[in-house]
């Protein structure tokens, strides 16, 4: 990247993802250089590790933090802390309001949510399902009578007494937040408003200050236990998460900054810490890097893209086909359905941080899904591990550089991983430590490959029409090997691997999004009046969701014409179990002529997504949902763009050479500082590029070359 004279260079954007192991700074400045930071995360307090990898990411500009941070623009944040606090049903004290008759809907929740999160031998076996616990206890769930059906007719008008009789119960058990969610309110609010109006009220007159949620407020869509999930998360782990958020927010302003934070969103966008809809960032870190990947591919010409992403935890996998992610309405996180819109992804529990264990009877390799998280492994002295994890396997074989871990911040002592993997893996399998270590990295490889070759057949595809970017700490670490044999048209790496995720973050647009059910069934041949009037009901729905998306924008500063506004809707063939979610080719829907125009996008879609012979039109078409957006620009980074040069590395980039395992043999790895690496560089394997926040593996058999935007394409020879 281009010097810029230390008094000139002014940074705008700062971009974190705050994993589980490491958090990641991702700071651009005014002309979209930019400068990635690490450290380890600090759960205990989040902005320790923040400012920690933020003072890191500014020293490569030799800037100050505080220095840096006065011309800051904006910063988005991203982490897990809300999902961590729903895992360990760690969230407030809340209070339910339900149908009488339901009060136990919410504990019994969904049969899936039983089995969720387990492997298919686990799945299978019902001796082995459990429910959590519910996140709200019975003994503070309350009924109140009153019926809407499925049409969102009034069936048994509210009893306002039961209402305010169950608004006081919850007050005197000192709740600290009250849900209300009744049942196809999303169809007829008119009692679900009421009763939150008769709690309002009531805790006014209590002299209490408790936050009332009412999921026709947040979440006006069906499916009960989605819909009530997803609303209890507002007040159980979304606002102390938002509390968490402010000191973070607070702790930067200590240096300097004028902006409150924006936080990385479910569905790709980026939202303030304030917003009303909080829940909605539940999981944002590894969402970032899938619009970072999104982000580069528009910029770079790459439509079909397969995004994984290793960190300590976890092997995270997205798909971005013909430039287009995949949106899931209804997903599960932490062992419960929900109703959000989220950027669909599959997860691995199996990151570098992941622990090895064997089975006592069968003497089988389990990784994870339990991990070191930022403790690293057995090899950090001071870390108080004593289970063995994928990263002493990267010590032992010659992986990693034990005196540059953080850059050296971490000194790992490569004889504590070969002791522990002899004792535990190695001697009771008959086996060197170097063919354990290097056997469980082969199985975790193999994993991953099978993972990623299903998720793409599943399209209807083959890996020869993908890019792959690999990232994520681990990432440029094993993308030899969860690649090697799929027959990508190309494997890249980008240079910012480990900061990926923060570069999402800095890439993602200021948005806003709302959701509303609605159930619109039309023939192919309906006559135009039923055209008409479906256009129109869309229509309507996209007004209410506007008037909640420039209220969002309006708290945050933001009037309506600086808001660019976006609707959609989620299509299907009738008769179809699963929707696509398609941007609207109109503005506004008043006619039969606009209703045809979002069938003809509909169908081009339908046809990219999946295949030309595949569409069904002759079944007519079904709106599940309407959706708007609203928008307002940031400042983006810029990719890199610098000058070719030689094929052969410089001389000062070659720092020496490491012993490296693999297929039963030790060979000689060429080592290179990643930094000092040029555009048009090609090394050949064995060799292992090192930075500070990670390690790029090129074993023999391969090959690499760094482009004019720092990205290295991995290829086999």
């Amino acid at each position: 990247m281009n010097i810029i004279a230390r008094n000139a260079r002014s940074v705008q954007v700062l971009g974190i993802d705050a994993g589980g192991t490491m958090t990641d700074t991702f700071f651009v400045d005014s002309e979209g250089e930019f400068v990635v930071g690490k450290a380890q995360s600090t759960p205990q307090n989040e902005a320790l590790g923040l400012i920690a990898s933020s003072i890191d990411g500014l020293a490569g500009w030799s800037l100050d933090l505080d220095e840096a941070l006065k011309d800051l623009q904006t910063g988005v944040y991203s982490g897990t802390a809300m999902l961590n606090r729903v895992v360990q049903r760690k969230g407030l004290k809340c209070g339910l309001i339900v149908n009488r008759g339901m009060e136990d809907f919410h504990r019994m929740g969904r049969a899936v949510q039983c089995y969720l999160g387990y492997a298919y031998e686990d799945r299978i076996h019902v001796n082995t399902h459990r429910y959590d616990p519910p996140l709200v206890p019975r003994n503070l769930t309350r009924g109140v009578t009153e019926r809407i059906d499925m049409f969102g007719a009034v069936v048994i008008p509210l009893r306002e007494e039961t209402a305010r009789e169950a608004a006081r119960d919850l007050i005197a058990a000192d709740v600290e937040g009250i849900v209300i969610s009744l049942l196809h309110s999303y169809k007829n609010s008119d009692h679900e408003r009421r009763v939150r109006d008769i709690v309002i009220e009531e805790i006014k007159a209590s002299g209490k200050t408790i936050p009332v949620f009412a999921s026709a407020d947040y979440y006006p869509v069906r499916k009960e236990t989605h819909r009530t999930n997803t609303t209890i998360l507002e007040g159980y782990a979304a606002e102390p998460s938002r509390q968490t958020l402010k000191k973070i927010s607070d702790a930067f302003k200590e240096h300097g900054t004028k902006f409150d934070f924006r936080v990385m969103a479910t569905h790709g966008g980026t939202i303030s810490w304030k917003a009303k809809e909080l829940a909605r960032t539940i999981v944002s870190g590894p969402i970032g890097g899938v619009i970072g990947a999104k982000y580069l591919g528009e910029v770079l010409g790459y439509s079909n893209i397969a995004c994984s992403d290793i960190g300590g935890t976890s092997f995270d996998v997205a798909l971005i086909t013909q430039g287009e992610l995949t949106i899931k309405n209804d997903p599960d996180m932490a062992r419960l359905v929900l109703s959000l819109p989220l950027v669909a992804m599959d997860s691995v529990g199996a990151g570098a941080g992941s622990f090895i264990r064997l089975d006592p009877y069968t003497k089988a390799i389990k990784l994870g899904p339990d991990s070191a998280g930022y403790r690293v492994g057995v090899c950090w002295k001071e870390s108080g591990i004593e289970t063995v994890t994928i990263s002493d396997c990267h010590m032992v074989l010659g992986y990693l550089n034990p005196d540059n871990f953080l850059g050296g911040a971490v000194k790992l002592d490569r004889q504590r991983s070969v002791d522990a993997i002899k004792a535990q893996i190695a001697d009771p399998l008959g086996l060197t430590v170097e063919d354990a270590a290097a056997g469980v990295i082969e199985l975790l490889d193999s994993d991953l490959r099978d993972y990623l070759r299903a998720m793409i057949s599943a399209k209807g595809y083959s890996p020869a029409s993908f890019v792959c970017f690999s990232y994520g700490g681990a990432g440029p670490v094993h993308a030899y090997g969860y690649t090697e044999g799929l027959g990508f048209e190309d494997v890249i790496v980008p240079a910012w691997a480990a900061g990926f995720s923060a570069f999402g973050c800095a890439a993602a647009d200021f948005e806003y999004r709302y959701d509303k059910s609605l159930d619109i069934n039309l023939a192919e041949d309906a006559p135009d009046e039923q055209r008409e009037k479906a256009a129109k009901t869309l229509q309507t729905a996209w007004e209410e969701l506007t008037r909640n998306v420039l209220e969002e924008f309006r708290l945050n500063g933001y009037e309506a014409d600086q808001v660019t506004l976006q609707p959609g809707y989620r299509m299907q063939y009738r008769g179809q179990l699963n929707d696509l979610e398609i941007e609207s080719p109109i503005a506004s829907a008043d006619t039969a002529a606009d209703w045809n125009q979002m069938v003809d996008a509909f169908n081009a879609t339908y046809g990219r997504v999946y295949a030309a012979s595949a569409r069904s039109p002759e079944l007519g078409f079904s709106v599940t949902g309407a959706i708007m957006r609203g928008a307002v620009p940031i400042p983006k980074p810029k990719i890199p763009a610098e000058p070719l040069s030689e094929l052969t590395p410089p001389e000062e980039a070659h720092t020496g050479t490491r012993k490296f395992y693999r297929k039963k043999r030790w060979v000689d790895a060429k080592l290179y500082r990643m930094e000092s690496l040029l555009p048009g560089n090609h090394i050949h394997g064995p060799a292992i590029i090192e930075s500070d926040a990670t390690t790029f593996v090129v074993p023999d058999g391969f090959e690499t070359f760094l482009d004019t935007h720092r990205l290295f394409h991995l290829r086999e020879v």
